[in-house]
């Protein structure tokens, strides 16, 4: 799929049998949790850990987020979440992509506002530019 390669990080997942509800496809909560898990993988790739952020009084925190549900996963789908960020301000914002695999067809379409306190205090975002200075 050549659109994939418009993304900084991507990766495949499979839906499990339990994330779906009753009527067969994936309950929308669990949507959040496939872009939360991208994200994460996505920093641990470049070497980024939340626990040593944290050590260093650094902590990103998540401030909104806006999912568009476009097409159900169901059970069994693979699919593939497509990572990119940029800064607005004070805040680095993740665009996210769901797509199934299968078809290409877009699953859901996410934005992840993230802000960032350091020592507990809210601050400009100067510390995204140092920490993805190599990525936005």
């Amino acid at each position: 799929m050549e659109f994939l390669k418009e993304y900084g990080y991507t990766i495949e997942m499979k839906v499990r049998d339990y994330e779906c509800d009753i009527q067969g496809v994936v309950n929308n909560a669990n949507y959040q949790h496939y872009l939360e898990h991208a994200r994460h993988e996505f920093l641990e790739s470049i070497g980024v850990s939340f626990a040593r952020l944290h050590e260093q009084g650094i902590d990103p925190m998540v401030s909104k987020i806006t999912i568009e549900y476009k097409r159900p996963l169901r059970g069994g789908d693979r699919f593939v979440v497509g990572v990119n960020m940029v800064r607005k301000g004070a805040k680095l914002v993740f665009l996210q992509d769901i797509y199934n695999l299968a078809n290409g067809a877009v699953a859901v379409k996410g934005e992840v506002d993230v802000v960032c306190l350091k020592d507990g205090r809210l601050t400009r975002g100067e510390m995204f530019d140092e920490i993805f200075s190599s990525y936005l």
